[in-house]
């Protein structure tokens, strides 16, 4: 079974057409990074009018990669419905309609949330480490991707529940707020991981955030850490909006690193604590954030330790993409195809993932 997937939830335009839910024929993405990075962030209307410019393209170049001559040869449309900015939204779920349109196959809308759940079946070179063929059920993932912190208990395919989250900022939001604030620049994750690999994490003794709160031992919490991390900068003479003042790049790079090791620490530590709470098989960690090296160096120690296997998606598969959408689509199907995912299919800036 062969899926063209469309993601454009918030400022990358993908494609790929996955075969079987886990083989990937083909993976584009155009990226809009440098069009937003004088703006600090994702500038929601620009983001929305370079996906008109750039679906088209990116569409065609996944099938082109796939071999893929006519629609015949595909048995499905999938594409993210939620969450996400809205009007890149539209800009996918439109695009996918007029595909099945022209080409009577069947829509399926996807949750992002749940894509990135299913990145780590994308089958990939087993000699990289753990792979899909070693993830069992009970399984539990953690979800760090843009403005979601999510930890999710899988209890099959189809099956998920929602243990804990974030309950302000997500930890990616808190990397690009943090990343500004150091004048780092954006994305915010690998300027502080690039800045942090020159630093001391141990020269500054951060906050953490809900150590002592038994009501919230599965949820997150980085608003505190940020603030935190804003007076710190203050005192150091760096000013917010991203100017160092002369300040010595030392300084930035001791304080990045001990926000990035404070961030990993708070992250793995929920998650070992859920995993023994609820006697999960095996672990994964999917989303942007599980492209930080540190974060999978210590993961990979810590759950080694416990006996779990653990699986981080290859880099490609951190960040959005659309062959985990189809990946998504094709282990979901059976509850997919319905009337309600199709040419009627809406978008949801929020849409929980359980």
């Amino acid at each position: 079974m062969r899926i063209l997937a469309i993601e454009t939830s918030c400022d990358e335009t993908a494609a790929a057409v996955v075969e079987n839910g886990q083989r990937v024929l083909s993976s584009e993405v155009a990226s809009q990074v440098e069009l937003h990075a004088r703006f600090g962030g994702i500038f929601p209307e620009l983001a929305s009018r370079q996906h008109v410019l750039a679906i088209e393209p990116v569409v065609a170049r996944a099938l082109a990669d796939a071999d893929i001559e006519e629609p015949a040869e595909l048995d499905a449309v999938a594409v993210t419905c939620g969450p996400g900015l809205v009007g890149s939204l539209m800009v996918g779920v439109n695009a996918a309609k007029g595909f099945c349109l022209g080409s009577n196959l069947p829509l399926i809308g996807v949750n992002h949330l749940v894509g990135h759940l299913y990145s780590l079946w994308l089958e990939t070179d087993r000699a990289l480490g753990c792979d899909w063929r070693d993830l069992a059920f009970p399984h539990l993932s953690l979800i760090v991707s843009g403005g979601h912190t999510e930890l999710i208990l899988m209890h099959g395919h189809g099956s998920w529940e929602r243990l804990g989250g974030t309950l302000d900022d997500a930890a990616g939001e808190a990397f690009d707020k943090v990343a500004r604030i150091l004048g780092l620049g954006m994305p915010g994750g690998p300027a502080i991981q690039q800045a942090a690999s020159q630093g001391n994490p141990a020269a500054h003794d951060l906050p953490y955030p809900l150590r002592r709160d038994p009501k919230h031992a599965l949820d997150f919490s980085f608003s505190g850490l940020k603030t935190d991390m804003l007076h710190r900068c203050r005192r150091a003479g760096l000013d917010p909006d991203g100017e160092n003042n002369g300040v010595p790049p030392e300084v930035v790079n001791d304080l990045a690193a001990a926000f990035q090791a404070r961030v990993a620490e708070l992250l793995l530590d929920r998650l070992e604590t859920a995993a023994i709470l609820h006697s999960a098989r095996s672990i994964g960690i999917c989303g942007g954030v599980s492209a930080n090296a540190l974060l999978r160096e210590q993961a990979l120690s810590r759950f080694a330790g416990l006996g779990l296997p653990l699986r981080i998606p290859p880099l490609a598969w951190c960040t959005d993409n659309a062959a985990m959408i189809g990946a998504a689509a094709w282990f979901g199907r059976p509850v997919r195809f319905e009337p309600d995912h199709g040419l009627d299919l809406d978008v949801a800036a929020r849409l929980p993932v359980a």
